[in-house]
């Protein structure tokens, strides 16, 4: 059999549009609602260019924000805020993970799939359902509809979660406490917490320390979810074969080392509010990016009862979240 024919370049008038609009949502005059719409509407109306390099580069790019944002903050700040989130992250993921898989049975979304949307809710989106779903071998289609359901919900508390901040008057810290939980992802974490200060950066560092100490829960509950769904599917032999590698989230590490190195060279800090401004840019471009990889069939494929469970899952995060954090700050 002969190879598969390449898919043809995009005409030339689409790239031109598409590299025009990733510049205006790269400036420092785009907000980062308005980057991650115009992607999507790129796509929506068919005039995406370059699909599968957007899609690595927007993974590349949120990690390496996310490393650069390390540099702003020393080892002991960065200890001082995880010990102070760790109670945090704690309950909301045990919570979040226990009440999804039961809003997954009694809507009957699937076990694959109500296990996919209750971890990529309780630790951060797309990632979080890329290594549990590796772990467990999941079908392609029950990754794609629970990372759409995800997408979906994440694209609304982008826009929304800062206009429920101000008004009801939640400090920068306090925020960034609350974007970091109830926001799935990193990218609209730290575009969240951008937007809803501009000039100051206390709320992207918490919000960026917050989601970071939950992000390297992917591991273990990858780990524990492999072993679980192998452990069934030894009494069931019609079920697929389960238990893959998991990939480890480094970027986590060099975040950390990035601390590190602020810690021993403290004139890093005089520099803080231009990595500010530029891993929001890279933020705001990896936003774009991945509205532009939204298609008609992705939205099609979000069966109502996955998103259903996402979104009143989503709703009681937020929700108990706020309380939890408005309590005790």
């Amino acid at each position: 059999m002969g190879e598969a024919p390449p898919k043809p370049a995009a005409p030339p008038w689409k790239t031109a549009i598409f590299l025009a609009c990733a510049l205006a949502a790269a400036g420092p005059w785009c907000r980062t609602d308005v980057a991650l719409l115009s992607g999507m509407l790129l796509a929506l109306l068919g005039w995406t260019a370059f699909p599968a390099h957007s899609k690595a580069l927007s993974k590349w790019l949120i990690q390496a924000c996310v490393v650069l944002l390390g540099l702003r903050i020393d080892l002991s700040q960065l200890l001082h805020a995880a010990g102070d989130g760790l109670g945090l992250a704690i309950g909301t993921i045990v919570g979040t993970l226990a009440m999804g898989l039961l809003l997954g049975a009694l809507l009957r979304s699937g076990r694959d799939v109500s296990l996919l949307v209750s971890s990529g809710t309780a630790i951060c989106g797309g990632s979080a359902i890329a290594a549990v779903g590796s772990a467990i071998g999941a079908a392609p289609t029950a990754m794609a509809v629970s990372t759409g359901a995800v997408f979906v919900l994440n694209a609304i508390g982008l826009w929304t979660l800062p206009q429920i901040g101000h008004a009801l008057g939640l400090t920068d810290a306090q925020f960034g406490a609350w974007a970091g939980v109830a926001l799935h992802d990193i990218a609209s974490v730290g575009g969240a917490a951008k937007a809803y200060h501009p000039g100051d950066g206390t709320a992207l560092e918490i919000a960026t320390v917050v989601k970071l100490v939950r992000v390297v829960w992917i591991f273990p509950i990858a780990l524990a979810a492999g072993w679980w769904w192998a452990r069934t599917a030894k009494a069931d032999p019609a079920a697929p074969g389960r238990g893959s590698r998991q990939p480890f989230p480094w970027f986590i590490l060099g975040f950390v080392g990035a601390s590190g190195l602020r810690t021993m060279i403290p004139a890093l800090g005089d520099w803080a509010g231009s990595i500010a401004q530029i891993s929001g840019v890279g933020f705001q471009l990896a936003l774009f990016l991945i509205g532009a990889g939204l298609s008609v069939r992705a939205l099609r494929e979000v069966g109502w009862r996955a998103l259903a469970q996402a979104a009143v899952l989503w709703v009681i995060v937020a929700a108990t979240s706020l309380l939890a954090i408005r309590w005790t700050t």
